[in-house]
């Protein structure tokens, strides 16, 4: 029996500015972590300044290539189009009195070429590139002098585009920060001389600052919804032992903790005990709890793999940012990643279970190898896999929806080839249209729709109904 997703459901795809724009130096931009971090973000130190082997600096060129990307998902049908606005195009040192106007006038342009279409702007405010001189000069979010900066930036995008973008994200992935401090959350101090105790007040800065960001949305625009966007990555007990369960449990607590604050305006119990248990004790002062009690109106969150835990250990996956024990039960990508199209299925009863709030999957995608061939004489990608992986995570998809899921929409991550945020190769591809550049910065940059292209136009198209053909 054939179903369609909800009426509106908000089909799209989704990018990030450090990993497709490019022009890192044009323009007034100011360079981010992003630009000294050339071999990726997880665990890869950073040079003291940009160098050519970083394919970022360039990405995919959308920065003059923007309306004819932005034609190309108008073309597979795109209802939204999650981006994020890069901090050092605005503020390029991140601590100045005003903005810079050339780089607001990208994003107005960016802005039109959406309308133009009728695609609906989704922009994540701070996305994995803290500007540069606020991670080394104040040791990025450790510093509380950062919630005023973020605030600052905030403002500045919500009263300058605020009448034209209806939802915005505040931090990408904020549960990442644990596990990714400098790419997080612009922590300079290396990971392994960084303090729990630090650590832990930087994360009470960001959030800080998100809720004081949906506060200003809300003020001054009463009709913005303001999301917060975690990573999900559902857990699973190795074995059937009691303490297996009680593993997963604790770990779930740790990534489940930023929305909670999220959503219920106050830290939960348990992340309370764990500050306890390591002697830490948070500089969180009146104002700040008051502030956390501005909650969002959705919760978003990016899904690629589900993991397993166990209290006696076992073999770590690799490429995760996140651990996790290998599931001896599931295929995984070539870069580690498994993939459970159920779990997709788990974590949106999960969350909705626990928070009651919309949801919205902003990021889902599967990084893979491509090869570029000719099919009738028109270059192409015969990209079967990805449609697979696709179907298979839409089908769970409407299956929670069927379960009384409130979903508002899904955007793929990377609908367009771009620079992995992990590994900054070209050769990890995610989108349904091919970019010629190669791990080595070669290649013409020319756009080519993959055979995955036709088919989420087509599925776009059935709001969903395809699934079953």
């Amino acid at each position: 029996m054939s179903m369609e997703f909800p009426d509106g459901f908000l089909w799209g795809g989704a990018v990030a500015a450090n990993q497709y724009e490019g022009a890192y130096d044009v323009d007034g931009k100011g360079l981010s972590i992003q630009d000294v971090l050339p071999k990726g973000g997880i665990g890869a130190p950073p040079t003291d300044q940009p160098t050519p082997d970083n394919l970022k600096l360039g990405g995919i060129d959308f920065y003059h290539r923007y309306a004819e990307d932005i034609a190309l998902f108008a073309e597979m049908g795109f209802k939204i189009f999650r981006f994020s606005i890069a901090w050092s195009r605005i503020f390029p040192n991140g601590d100045e009195a005003e903005p810079n106007e050339a780089g607001l006038a990208f994003y107005d342009r960016v802005l039109d070429e959406c309308e133009k279409h009728g695609i609906e702007p989704m922009i994540t405010i701070s996305h994995y590139e803290t500007p540069l001189h606020l991670s080394k000069a104040y040791d990025g979010w450790v510093n509380r002098k950062l919630i005023g900066f973020y605030e600052r930036y905030a403002r500045t995008l919500f009263e300058r585009y605020g009448s034209r973008v209806k939802y915005w994200l505040t931090f990408n992935e904020i549960n990442s920060v644990l596990h990714a401090p400098l790419l997080s959350g612009g922590i300079w101090t290396p990971k392994d001389q960084l303090s729990e105790a630090d650590l832990y007040q930087a994360i009470h800065h960001e959030l800080v600052a998100s809720a004081s960001a949906t506060r200003i949305a809300h003020e001054i625009n009463p009709d913005l919804k303001v999301g917060c966007m975690i990573i999900a990555i559902p857990v699973y007990p190795l074995t059937p032992d009691p303490n297996d369960v009680l593993k997963v449990m604790q770990t779930d607590h740790s990534n489940l903790a930023f929305g909670d604050v999220h959503v219920r305006g106050r830290y939960p119990g348990f992340f309370l005990r764990t500050l306890r248990e390591k002697g830490i004790e948070l500089d969180i002062t009146d104002a700040d709890r008051e502030m956390l009690t501005n909650t969002v109106d959705f919760v978003s969150f990016s899904y690629y793999m589900s993991i397993c835990e166990s209290a006696s250990g076992g073999e770590r996956g690799r490429g995760n940012i996140m651990g996790g024990v290998i599931n001896p039960t599931l295929p995984a990508s070539e870069w580690g990643w498994q993939i459970d199209p159920v779990g997709l299925r788990i974590v949106l009863n999960q969350f909705w279970d626990r928070w009651g709030k919309p949801l919205f999957i902003v990021e889902n995608g599967l990084g893979a190898r491509d090869e570029l061939v000719e099919v009738d004489g028109v270059p192409t990608v015969v990209d079967d896999y990805r449609i697979a992986y696709l179907r298979d995570h839409l089908i769970q998809v409407r299956e929670a929806i069927a379960d009384g899921v409130e979903l508002w929409g899904y955007t793929w991550w990377g609908p367009i080839d771009l620079v992995s945020a992990s590994t900054a190769q070209m050769s990890k591809r995610y989108g349904f249209i091919y970019v010629d550049r190669n791990d080595d910065g070669t290649g013409t940059l020319a756009r080519f729709r993959k055979k995955s292209f036709g088919y989420y136009q087509q599925l776009i198209a059935s709001n969903g109904a395809c699934l079953d053909s």
